[in-house]
């Protein structure tokens, strides 16, 4: 590594301390003995009623956490601080949950979402045979159709990438081949191999007509790209739009970040999975060993409901939405059928946690395995539930996570989780060569899901999500097979694993749990 790519590490990680959630919490706290500090020398005679507002408002938001609906770790979460801190917990809890931009963001997808059930092609004949076919996938579907507007789809071609390596080619030929658009949407953005390479691909298109639309999550502004990177990117005609900037460190909607990754050309061909526009995701830059990850691309009408997913999330800051007749999925595409694909989005910011559901639908329905792949192991106790009872049931749960980690406390406190998952019969294997940034699911020959939704309350509660559901789909064993062949590289845990962990590791982790919903 050259010293001016070490001076950009070592920038990015300067950055990551200063705007992490770690960070917020020791800094309200700080705030909150500011505050007392000058309450009790501003106003000493007044500091027991000063003192006394506050706990009268923690104990009118601890009222309000417990009346009202939702997970029970989470309102655990938000009680211990508000016990703990009254002063920064009470404002901190208030500050969110009236927070008008989430409200503003949520009731125009609402809007949207109407807005593009006049456009769906569903088909009718589609849901009828999967309904016959398995009762239980049917209602799966109609709540991602109820929920999240999505609807199952045939005629689709579903190639698993393994890697982000074998991703990346593939990728860039899809590009070059575009005619009227390109839409991408990405939650990570660095300068490197992969993004140069696409970006002059971009540029490309542009001069040749192609109508072209960038997003990216607005933390990109803190660690990899400068503030006015849309402006530079609208100069060579690319439409570019940031997700949500961070514009100061206290900003109440920093948790709700947009975690997709999407490509939709031409609505023929799009692609999702875990893999970001940074070279570490095709193993060009290693950071933390050998980068395992894992993608799909699809051809034909399935690609219609990401055509959709980026529409409503590009018009949530647009007082007009589009009109999608413009971006129809094209006639004549209609490759042989090969099973049922679901592509379906997560919203973190109504009541129904879509990712979730369609995780624990598919480790209740198991009957023989559940093979999972996922970076992070934070699950809530309805997760947690599921997972323990899948294997003492007699369900094959396996588990591939990193050996080696990108973020150590989230590690740390994965690891928590290690025993109880264990001592249920659940396998967890680590993959020694490196990071799992994978988020794969696959049970019992056939199902199976990839997106990017980590198994972790980031992912589960806080951000914008997707995936795509394979049901008799031939890819289903292409993703199994990918996760027999990586657990020849794991090393699999046993509890004196846990045991033989550093007494502050263990106890660290432990406390981390208290606030892991709100992480």
């Amino acid at each position: 590594m050259s010293a001016e790519e070490r001076g950009k590490e070592k920038r990015v990680n300067i950055k990551t301390v200063a705007y992490g959630r770690t960070a917020m919490i020791l800094l309200g706290f700080l705030a909150q003995l500011a505050l007392l500090v000058v309450g009790y020398y501003l106003l000493s005679s007044y500091s027991f009623w000063f003192y006394g507002l506050f706990l009268l408002i923690s104990a009118v938001a601890l009222l309000n956490i417990y009346s009202t609906r939702g997970n029970p770790d989470m309102k655990l979460a938000w009680m211990f601080p508000i016990a703990i801190f009254p002063i920064f917990g009470s404002i901190f809890y208030v500050t969110i949950i009236t927070q008008p931009r989430s409200k503003v963001i949520y009731s125009k997808l609402q809007g949207l979402a109407k807005y593009t059930r006049q456009h769906v092609h569903s088909d009718k004949e589609v849901w009828d045979r999967l309904r016959t076919e398995n009762p239980q996938m049917g209602r799966l579907c109609q709540y991602l159709w109820n929920c999240d507007c999505s609807p199952v789809y045939e005629n689709t071609k579903v190639k698993y990438y393994p890697l982000g390596d074998g991703q990346f080619p593939d990728m860039v030929e899809a590009l070059m081949q575009a005619e009227k658009y390109i839409f991408m949407e990405f939650f990570i953005v660095s300068d490197g191999r992969m993004w140069d390479t696409i970006l002059e691909v971009l540029k490309e298109k542009v001069k040749q007509g192609v109508e072209v639309r960038f997003m990216y999550d607005g933390t990109c502004a803190l660690w990899y790209l400068p503030r006015n990177y849309p402006q530079q990117l609208e100069k060579e005609g690319i439409k570019c739009k940031m997700f949500s900037p961070v514009k100061f460190l206290f900003s109440p909607h920093f948790n709700n970040r947009d975690h997709r990754k999407v490509v939709v050309v031409d609505g023929k061909v799009a692609f999702t999975g875990g893999i970001n526009l940074a070279d570490e995701y095709i193993n060009e830059k290693p950071r933390f060993g050998h980068w395992k990850d894992v993608g799909v691309m699809l051809v034909g009408d399935a690609v219609e409901r990401f055509t959709h997913m980026f529409l409503e999330m590009w018009n949530v800051s647009v007082r007009k939405e589009d009109d999608y007749s413009a971006y129809v999925r094209p006639d004549g595409i209609l490759p042989e059928s090969d099973g049922y694909v679901i592509p379906y989005s997560v919203c973190p910011l109504g009541p129904e946690r879509v990712g979730e559901r369609v995780y624990l639908d598919i480790i209740n329905t198991a009957h023989t395995y559940v093979h999972i792949m996922t970076p992070y192991l934070i699950p809530d106790h309805q997760m947690l539930t599921a997972l323990t009872y899948a294997a003492k049931r007699g369900v094959e749960v396996i588990i591939i996570m990193p050996h080696i980690p990108d973020k150590k406390y989230a590690f740390v406190l994965a690891k928590t989780y290690y025993n109880q998952l264990l001592e249920a019969g659940v396998r967890i294997c680590e993959y020694t060569p490196g990071f799992v940034h994978a988020k794969a699911f696959v049970s019992d020959d056939e199902k199976a899901v990839v997106g990017t939704v980590n198994l972790d309350y980031r992912s589960l509660y806080h951000h914008f999500e997707c995936g795509v559901i394979l049901y008799k789909n031939s890819q289903v064993a292409e993703v199994e097979r990918d996760i027999q062949e990586t657990l020849e590289k794991c090393l699999e845990m046993t509890v004196e694993d846990y045991k033989r962990q550093r007494l502050t590791d263990r106890i660290l982790g432990r406390i981390m749990r208290i606030v892991a919903p709100m992480m």
